[in-house]
């Protein structure tokens, strides 16, 4: 899933070639974001066109031979003035009288051209990592800088054995490996493009761009002559808009001396991203962000601002709290620790920054949600495009959903930077917690984390590739903390100690609990609701409208979207259900992401949306079905009501964390989704239903007490 989808989109056509481009946005100055190497398309620019669409105007298209646009095997469809004219064609097409032109790699020379001949439609010059042959060929031994000959060198050469030195792998740099081993070389060249520690990720992104297009695209690409340094050098010296470049002191595919070279020539501004490689508007979104946009509003002509600056006496006490918005679990802990803190400490204020459907919960709450979660793109919907039946791979769907994080992040840091508070609250806001490690620079405010689980784990059937991946994102976090080990005021994990898995974090990386145990404070679990007065179930059953000699079965898939399978799995047993225990009652809730519409409707069965004071109907049951997660089984558990709870498939939180749980508690019974046939579920539910369970008692205390860690940072 996207994190921004356009606004408008089309085609324009020149030489016979088909280009598409899209609009996002309607601010100003226009940015273009130009195309790069083939080997690429327009999604390279996809951590950048959600926050610089907040405000500006973005263009962007896919060059020739990638993407939506054409594939053409004519070199003089990729030549560089080939390649200026699709510029001007889309900048004519989306009604864009200027720009500021961002070129990444090799788009840098075709911004230089479009500017000095078309000083009129440039405003500005943002070049990344700029592959611009600023020599004749043979004037440099940089093997690695391939770009920065006039024409690429493809000899026939021999590609040399696994193990031997990664520079010596530029051999691949080769036509007929290219087209014997494409993928292989395209795994290689992003492994050097994105060098930084922790990039699985993008090389995988990488991968799959260049799957866009073929290596007969890229040879024939190969055949059309770049620029001359000549070219640049005149290019460069008729430049009359200013010119920002970006470049990686780790780039291996461009010197960092080609930039700085550039710089000088052009007369622009040289930022040099220490430790970053070839793409760093990937490897460092945030950064490179904020100076694009930073570039981009110092062209826009002047306007009046009025500020406002407030004394330390005229400042309430303000905490931003972030709520995880995947289900609805994070919300109603959440709940009860603000209601604990403002017993705490009377005069604070807080701000909730979320999204749908948790924002609906907090307003119905008399909260106060910050305007701006109307920017954040939708995880909700991320994770249910994720997920097939009863099946969600979250650490793959974690992985997937980089964009929308860096979206999210970023309408975050717009909010810390214009608005002043004394406590940033993170619950599981994954974006907040790893941009900040990666920006320390932005953390100026006291900031507490808050989670119920540790460590990512793979799925038995992932294999050694998805152990790899899992113990690559446990390491960084390590490295994360262990760097900058006060960038956390608090981290608080929601639950005891005795709840931590037993496992590692990986192959020779710490165990999750030793670790936890040494970084963490801990609250013990938060129900988000006391559960005495529940204890009277003859009561509350009578105020709910349950008789007292009916048994009762509540069916719940929590609040996100990714529960219709198992309701509908549940729903098909229901006959086979009623057979076996007669006369009960059924009673099925959606949640608010599941159209109840959408659901069989059969005799006996009550089938609602969302419940707001769902706990109460969940400690009146004789029974719950529910899916693996925490919240709802916990709630179960701190009622002593007995539950069959269905984990989804590959999603390692319910397999593992919550598993460990609910095995400490002695809760529940843990069915799988394959063996929900209907004779078995009957079978299942007819031995559960009001069973009086002997769990170990939950704690009342969980939200006094991570209100007092919150507290002491006020």
């Amino acid at each position: 899933m996207r994190a921004r989808e356009a606004d408008s989109e089309g085609f324009i056509e020149h030489g016979q070639v088909k280009i598409h481009y899209e609009v996002h946005g309607d601010g100003g100055p226009t940015i273009l974001l130009m195309p790069s190497w083939t080997i690429v398309d327009a999604q390279t620019w996809k951590m950048q066109i959600p926050y610089l669409a907040r405000h500006h105007r973005v263009v962007v298209y896919d060059g020739p031979g990638n993407g939506h646009s054409d594939r053409p095997l004519r070199p003089e469809a990729y030549h560089h003035t080939t390649q200026v004219e699709y510029a001007l064609r889309v900048l004519d097409a989306t009604g864009t009288d200027r720009a500021v032109v961002c070129a990444l790699s090799m788009a840098a020379r075709w911004a230089l051209e479009l500017a000095a001949e078309h000083p009129d439609r440039v405003l500005g010059i943002v070049s990344i990592a700029g592959a611009v042959p600023l020599h004749e060929a043979g004037d440099g031994d940089d093997s690695k800088a391939k770009f920065l000959a006039p024409a690429p060198v493809l000899p026939r050469s021999a590609v040399p054995e696994l193990g031997q030195d990664p520079p010596a792998h530029w051999a691949k740099w080769n036509r007929q490996y290219w087209l014997d081993h494409y993928e292989d070389f395209a795994t290689f060249f992003f492994g050097q493009c994105f060098s930084e520690p922790f990039s699985t990720k993008a090389i995988e992104d990488g991968v799959r761009w260049a799957g866009g297009t073929t290596p007969q695209v890229l040879l024939t690409e190969a055949g059309s002559p770049p620029p001359s340094p000549a070219d640049i050098k005149d290019w460069s010296a008729r430049l009359r808009c200013p010119v920002l470049h970006l470049h990686g002191s780790d780039d291996r595919i461009v010197p960092v001396r080609v930039g700085e070279e550039l710089a000088e020539i052009t007369g622009g501004r040289l930022v040099v991203l220490e430790g970053a490689g070839h793409v760093p508007v990937a490897g460092d979104p945030v950064r490179c962000n904020v100076l694009i946009h930073e570039f981009a509003e110092g062209l826009r002509p002047p306007r009046p601002l009025r500020e406002s600056w407030s004394r330390w006496t005229n400042r309430p006490r303000r905490v931003l709290y972030l709520s995880s918005p995947i289900g609805l679990g994070h919300a109603r802990r959440d709940l009860a620790i603000v209601r604990e803190l403002r017993r705490q400490v009377p005069d604070v204020r807080i701000d909730w920054l979320t999204q749908h459907p948790v924002s609906q919960a907090l307003k119905r709450a008399g909260e106060r949600v910050h305007p701006a979660g109307r920017w954040l793109a939708s995880e909700s919907a991320h994770i249910e495009s994720e997920a097939a039946e009863h099946d969600l791979h979250c650490f793959q769907a974690l992985r997937r959903m980089d964009e929308i994080l860096v979206a999210n992040f970023m309408v975050f840091r717009d909010v810390v930077r214009e608005e002043a508070y004394d406590l940033v609250v993170g619950d599981e806001a994954w974006e907040v917690d790893h941009f900040l490690y990666e920006n320390p620079d932005l953390k100026r405010f006291p900031y507490a984390w808050m989670t119920d689980f540790v460590g990512h784990l793979p799925m038995p059937d992932g294999g050694r590739r998805e152990a790899l991946l899992t113990a690559d994102y446990n390491a960084e976090m390590l490295e994360h903390v262990a760097r900058f080990p006060r960038l956390r005021d608090r981290a608080i994990f929601v639950g005891d100690p005795q709840d931590i898995v037993p496992d590692r974090f990986g192959a020779d990386l710490p165990h999750i609990s030793d670790w936890t145990r040494a970084h963490f404070s801990f609250s013990g679990y938060v129900t988000g609701f006391d559960p005495t007065p529940y204890a009277d179930r003859a009561a509350l059953r009578e105020r709910l409208g349950y008789r007292p000699d009916e048994q009762v079965c509540v069916v719940t898939v929590g609040g996100s979207g990714v529960g219709g399978h198992l309701l509908r799995r549940v729903l098909d047993a229901y006959p086979a259900i009623a057979r076996r225990t007669p006369g009960l009652r059924m009673v099925v809730v959606a949640g608010p992401r599941i159209d109840p519409a959408s659901l069989p409707a059969m005799p006996g069965l009550e089938v609602h949306g969302y419940v707001p004071d769902l706990q109460q109907h969940l400690a009146a049951a004789d029974l719950a079905i529910v899916q693996g997660g925490l919240t709802t089984c916990m709630e179960l558990t701190a009622t002593r009501r007995p539950f069959i709870y269905i984990p989804l498939r590959h999603h390692y939180e319910q397999n593992f964390h919550v598993a460990h749980r609910l095995r400490r508690y002695g809760a529940g019974r843990r069915l799988d989704y394959a063996d929900l046939t209907p004779d078995h579920l009957a079978e299942v539910v007819a031995a559960e239903i009001g069973t009086t369970p002997a769990y170990e008692p939950v704690a009342a205390d969980g939200a006094a007490r991570a209100a007092s860690l919150l507290a002491e940072l006020l």
